[in-house]
This record gives structure tokens, C-alpha cells and sequence, in this order.
């Protein structure tokens, strides 16, 4: 019957419906999703046979880079493939734009990034039979057989996985990834051969998510008992052969156990991507093998597991582990003490992650990073990161010193002065830090080094140099003597001319030159510095900044009796004093500033002022009130009435003990049976002197108050302040 149809089958249809494009998940290419339909009509057009098929084609890009014009390539892509519509051409342009991004943005990923194609089996796995995906069956048969037999079937499976165009019929291939999976398990010690060449299939599949579950770590402690066997064998010298056996066994083992693991850390980097898969890893303390790793010497092997360091250090909890594991010293032998261009750059990007907390900076120094980052400052692709994390290292004021021990300062200030007129904020913020060190400063200012710093300050008005230049005129002896030279050059940028931020410097600098040989005199009629001063410190003519290196400079003049008369005729007095008038109120704005040492210099000032003046000390005693009791005193005005309207505590006379004024605009609410706070309820010593000694639960003060006291029980910001006693 069959042979009868075909000799009377006459004409076939064939039709494609359906045509998708889309991109491929880990290629740079696109694929094409179309069905075909075939019909066999007989002589008489009547339908024979029918069959449909889904396909798809894979249009591989090579020539897709960050600079090819997409326009042009999806005209050619649509002009070139006859199964995509010319009216799909807008959404292939669109798909070739988002392959081009994807491109750019995983660049610096793909330098890490190991692809399957990139991993051919290692010697001894080699096998001359081509695998087809027809025959998957039969490679799976193989698993269960002898270890043999299990490599050779894995070896195969292995060469399906690497094409990617045969990984969506694999990943729906349940019993293959069962078997591969089981025989991982149970059989990873039996051969190390197998683990590693099932592992390469499972790394294959690691940018599908869906593979995650079958992830595991794993150990590397064969690597530390072969190691010990072979100590131990060393030291007996009647077991010479034995060890000379067992280190060639250890070391054709080791070669072995690093590829398997140099493929299961590239599995993991890629399934990391995945922040919750990253967590899991973490808790299996996956930063402590990768330190761990760190004592071998495959370079290769090395870069993947600084790569993965570095991935993992962006999480606070991963950064505790590496200072937990003293991670820096072992990173610290491979700056600069490897010829791997790569791995040493991956190496200071880690460092750099790291130089952010302060513990890992001194586990830097310690290691001795100070000196082996300075001597990359002469390779022009390490400097950068070389220089930011020296310039973490020089933020902390018990680190500076050391950087005069090394060659650091003469090659940052050779990079200094041949720069052109724009320099990079990294090396400047760094010489500014390391210019705040005594023993700094001299190496800096030796020779030539000032005279030339000043020449650039004053040429390019650059703001950023006078402030290292300011840096260095604070300390005494040699150094600060060797500004007497460039004191008519400082003189002559104080004018309105200047900006605000160079004067303010240059201000700062002359503030500084506190030398008994200069004539500071001279300097004020030769530049007319004094109608400059007097001018800023009118109300509103100047900002804070500027104002207060005014006065610095004032207070520095001011040492040189001739100078201190000047001012005096010039009227500069009575703008001072009005100054001092205003400070207590701006002490008493900043009192509350977010920067605790600033709170701490207002705290000790207005105790000072209130020493001095009853009338600030009533302002300052009241303000200081309000912020310690500043949340409690807010729940009490803004209590709800109870579910009745009721006010929730009454005063003695019967009426609502909290109405819409302020509380410390009620004076009635501190006064005790005494009298001991005034009319207008100010706060008084007296009163603070009471709560401290438990006497007001004799003045009636306590009746007004108790029962807000178990109302608010948990709020103990006031009790604490006012004392325990309530």
C-alpha cells in the first residue's frame, strides 16, 4: 500500500509558518524559530501525507564588535536568510543593538570567563571516536559500567556539551543529567580523571540557571594529606626511594586534582551570578577554600580564584571571611612577584575592594604592600589601581610615616611633574595625604621639589596642588623655612580676582609660616593685605571657610608687634568681636552636626562660654535640653487623646496636662514647690541639680510626671539625662 502511494504521489508542498528571531543565550548570534509543513498531494491534488517540524537556524555574527554599524548588518542578515519576512528587518536591528551592548557590558566578565569550547580533555582522555548526539543512549549506558568505561562515555557526552547548539537537547535529557549527576557523586574518588571530565559537561551548562541544584562544592583536602605524606617521608631519610616514588605520584595527582579544579571554580563563577546560588556558596565557606587555593602555584588556576575573590569581596559578610583567613598576606606574594600580567592586575582589583575597611589596610601594610605597590608605579598599566589603594593605605595618619621608607615619594612627585596641565585625582589626593607627614614633606620639598610644586600652583591656579603645598607648610624646621622664598608668590593671589577656593589655600599656607625672620610688616604693605581681610569679615562678604582662614592669618600677623598696630588703627577689631558674638549661636547650630568630633569641639566651647556669660548659659543649658529630651518631649506633644477624646494625663487643676504649646514654652510644668525654675522657664542648674538628687518627687513636680513615666517607660533618653531617680 505504501509503495502504491508513492508511485502515485505527484506533487509535494512544502511551507515554513511561524518564523521567530531572537538572540542566543550565551553566543553572539541570533536564532531562528520556524515550523515547517509538509504535504504530499496525489495526481488529483488530494492530500497523501502531512507532517509539521519545528526547526531552527543559528546565524553566528562574527563580525559584530562594539563599532559595527547594526543598521547595515541586519539589512545583509534579512537580505542573506530567506526564512526572515523584510518586515522583521526594525526588530533584527533591534536584536543586533542588544547582542552589540551585551557585548560591551560582559567584556571585562569574558576576561575571567572560561568558555566550553575553550577546554579540550587533558592527556590520557583523549579519544580518536567523534561523538553523535543519535548515539546519547548508548553513551549513557557507558556510565554504568567500569571507571574505564565511565570516562570514555563522559569523554563523549563531554564533546556533545561542548557544541551549543546540542546543550537544549541535553538539558531536556533527564536520564543523562541522572546519571552524570549520580556517578559524580558516588564515584569522584574513585578517579579523578571522571570527576574532572564530568564536571567540564556540567561547566558547559552553567549559564542555565536550572542546572544550580546540581551544583556542589568541591573539597580540596586530598591536596593537604598527600602533602603531609610526603613531609613525613622527606624527613626519614631510609625512605629516600619511597618518597622519590611518592613525589612523583604527588605531583602527577596534583596536576590532575588542579584541572578538576580549575573547571569546577569556573562552573561556580558562572552559576555566582545568580546572588542567592552566590549566598549558598557562602555558606559553605566557599571564601575559605579559594583562600586555601591560594598556596598553589598554577597561575592559571590562581587568576580564576582571585577572579571569584574578587566577585565575592563586593558583600560585607565575604570581606569579614578573607580578613578572618588573613587573605591579603597570601595575595601580597603575587604583587609584583609574578610575570602573569592578568593576575596580577585581577590581584590589585581585589586589594582594591578590600583597602576599603580599615582592619584588611593594616593586614596591608603589614604584608609589606606599601613597598611592592610603589615599585609598580613605573608600569604604566598597574599604576592607576597601584595608586588608589596607596591612597586608601595613606588615609590612616598611622600609615604615612612608612610610605618615606620606600621609593614612593620621589616616583609620585616624578609623575607629578610630568603630567601636562591636567592631573589625575588619584595621584594628587595621594600626595596631598603623604604631605601631611613630616618625614614626607622633606623628601618631597628636597632639591627642586617646592620651587617647582609652587611654579604649577601659581601657573595653572590649580587648587588641588596649593593644598598639598599647604600640607607641607605646617611643619616646623627645615621644610617650613624653605617658604620664605615664595612668600611674595602667596601674597600675590590674595585678591578678589582669585577664586575663592585658591585664596582660601593660599590664605591657609601664609597662615602657617609662623618664622621669627619674616617681616610680616613688609608683607601686608607691599600686597595691601589689610583692606583685603577687613573686607571679608563684613557680615555676608564672605563664606565660612574663607572667614576663618581670615582669621587664622590675623592670629599669625598679629605675633609681630608692628603688624598687631596696623591692625588696630585699621578697625579690624570691632569686626572680630562682632565674630565672637555670632559664635555662640553657630556653636549652638553645629552642636547637633552629624560628625561626632565636631559635636564633641561645640560641646567643650559652649561649656567654656557659659562659664564666662549668664546669658548664653541660660540659651545653651535650655538647647541642650531640648536635643537630649528631643524625641521624648515630641511623644508628649503629639499623644493622642484616648479612645473616649479624653486627654490622657491631667494637671493638678484639672485641665489637660499637654495642650498645643511647646513644652518648654510652659513654665508652669517646671515649677517646683520651691520655685526653683524662673517665670520665663528657663532652665536652671538648680533644676537639673534636683532631678539629680531625687528631690523633686517632694516638689510636686513629680505628680505632673509619673504617670508619663510608666506611660513612656521605654524611651529613657530623658530619665537618663534628668537622672535615674525618676
Amino acid at each position: 500500500m505504501e509503495n502504491q502511494q508513492a508511485a502515485d504521489a505527484r506533487y509535494l508542498k512544502r511551507r515554513v509558518k511561524g518564523c521567530t528571531v531572537d538572540v542566543h543565550p550565551t553566543e553572539r548570534a541570533l536564532v531562528v524559530q520556524y515550523e515547517v509543513e509538509a504535504t504530499v498531494l496525489g495526481e488529483l491534488g488530494d492530500l497523501m501525507v502531512g507532517e509539521r517540524k519545528e526547526c531552527q537556524k543559528i546565524i553566528r555574527l562574527k563580525s559584530l564588535n562594539a563599532h559595527t554599524d547594526t543598521s547595515s548588518l541586519a539589512r545583509k542578515v534579512v537580505a542573506e536568510c530567506r526564512l526572515i519576512h523584510p518586515s522583521k528587518l526594525s526588530e533584527v536591528e533591534q536584536l543586533l543593538f542588544y547582542l552589540q551592548k551585551r557585548r560591551e557590558s560582559n567584556d571585562e566578565q569574558e576576561k575571567t570567563r572560561i568558555k566550553p569550547r575553550d577546554f579540550t580533555p587533558y592527556a590520557g582522555v583523549e579519544l580518536d571516536e567523534v561523538a553523535s548526539i543519535n548515539s546519547i543512549d548508548e553513551y549513557v549506558e557507558l556510565l554504568y559500567e567500569d571507571v574505564q568505561e565511565k570516562i570514555r562515555g563522559a569523554t563523549l557526552i563531554f564533546q556533545l556539551a561542548r557544541n551549543p547548539d546540542n546543550l537544549e537537547e541535553l538539558m531536556q535529557n533527564e536520564p543523562v543529567l541522572g546519571a552524570l549527576a549520580r556517578v559524580l557523586r558516588e564515584d569522584w574518588k574513585q578517579s579523578v580523571d571522571l570527576a574532572t571530565t564530568i564536571t567540564y559537561i556540567f561547566f558547559c551548562f552553567s549559564s542555565f540557571s536550572q542546572f544550580h541544584s546540581l551544583v556542589t562544592h568541591y573539597k580540596i583536602g586530598r591536596y593537604d594529606l598527600w602533602q603531609d605524606e610526603l613531609q613525613k617521608k622527606k624527613k626519614n631519610q631510609t625512605l629516600k626511594k619511597d618518597h622519590e616514588k611518592s613525589f612523583r605520584k604527588y605531583q602527577s595527582l596534583l596536576i590532575k586534582q588542579e584541572q578538576l579544579l580549575s573547571v569546577a571554580l569556573c562552573l561556580l563563577l558562572n552559576l555566582a551570578e545568580d546572588t542567592r546560588t552566590e549566598l549558598k556558596m557562602r555558606n559553605k565557606n566557599i571564601v575559605h577554600m579559594l583562600v586555601k587555593i591560594l598556596d598553589r602555584r598554577d597561575q592559571d588556576l590562581l587568576l580564576l580564584v582571585v577572579s571569584f575573590l574578587k566577585k565575592l569581596s563586593i558583600f560585607l559578610e565575604n570581606k569579614n571571611d578573607m580578613a578572618e583567613t588573613l587573605a591579603v598576606e597570601k595575595l601580597a606574594r603575587l604583587v609584583p612577584g609574578c610575570e602573569h600580567e592578568e593576575l596580577v592586575g585581577t590581584t590589585l582589583r581585589l586589594l582594591l575592594n578590600l583597602s576599603f575597611d580599615t582592619t584588611l589596610r593594616g593586614q596591608m601594610v603589614q604584608a609589606g604592600l606599601i613597598a611592592k605597590l610603589s615599585s609598580l608605579l613605573g608600569n604604566h598599566a598597574q599604576r592607576q589601581i597601584s595608586i588608589c589603594i596607596l591612597y586608601h593605605i595613606s588615609m590612616d595618619d598611622r600609615f604615612k610615616s612608612m610610605f618615606a621608607a620606600t621609593d614612593c615619594i620621589p616616583q609620585l612627585m616624578k609623575l607629578v611633574f610630568d603630567c601636562g596641565e591636567t592631573m589625575d585625582m588619584e595621584l594628587i589626593s595621594l600626595c596631598i595625604n603623604l604631605a601631611a607627614n613630616k618625614s614626607n614633606a622633606q623628601l618631597v620639598c628636597e632639591g627642586n621639589g617646592l620651587k617647582m610644586l609652587m611654579r604649577r600652583a601659581v601657573k595653572l591656579k590649580d587648587v588641588l596642588v596649593m593644598k598639598m603645598i599647604r600640607n607641607l607648610s605646617q611643619h616646623s624646621g627645615a621644610t617650613k623655612s624653605l617658604f620664605l622664598d615664595h612668600v611674595g608668590d602667596l601674597a600675590a593671589q590674595i585678591s578678589e580676582e582669585e577664586t575663592e577656593e585658591f585664596v582660601i589655600e593660599c590664605l591657609g599656607t601664609l597662615a602657617n609660616m609662623t618664622i621669627p625672620d619674616l617681616d610680616w610688616a613688609l608683607v601686608l604693605k607691599e600686597y595691601n593685605l589689610v583692606p583685603y581681610l577687613k573686607d571679608r569679615l563684613k557680615p555676608g562678604a564672605a563664606e565660612d571657610d574663607l572667614i576663618l582662614e581670615v582669621v587664622i592669618m590675623i592670629g599669625t600677623v598679629s605675633m609681630d608687634d608692628s603688624c598687631a598696630a596696623m591692625l588696630a588703627k585699621s578697625g579690624i577689631i570691632p569686626a572680630l568681636i562682632e565674630l565672637l558674638n555670632e559664635a555662640p549661636a553657630y556653636l549652638i547650630d553645629l552642636m547637633h552636626d552629624n560628625n561626632a568630633e565636631i559635636r564633641k569641639v561645640c560641646n567643650n566651647t559652649l561649656d567654656i562660654i557659659a562659664d564666662y556669660d549668664q546669658e548664653w548659659r541660660k540659651k545653651i543649658q535650655s538647647e541642650k535640653f531640648r536635643w537630649y529630651n528631643g524625641q521624648w518631649l515630641e511623644m508628649v506633644e503629639n499623644r493622642q487623646m484616648d479612645e473616649a477624646g479624653e486627654p490622657f494625663v491631667f494637671g493638678e487643676d484639672g485641665e489637660s496636662f499637654i495642650g498645643n504649646e511647646d513644652i518648654l514654652e510652659r513654665p508652669d510644668l517646671f515649677y517646683s514647690a520651691d520655685g526653683i525654675l524662673s517665670a520665663d522657664g528657663a532652665i536652671t542648674p538648680e533644676f537639673y541639680s534636683d532631678f539629680q538628687n531625687g528631690q523633686l518627687a517632694q516638689s510636686g513636680y513629680m505628680n505632673r510626671y509619673e504617670a508619663l513615666k510608666f506611660r513612656f517607660e521605654n524611651n529613657g533618653t530623658f530619665y537618663q539625662h534628668v537622672g535615674e531617680s525618676l
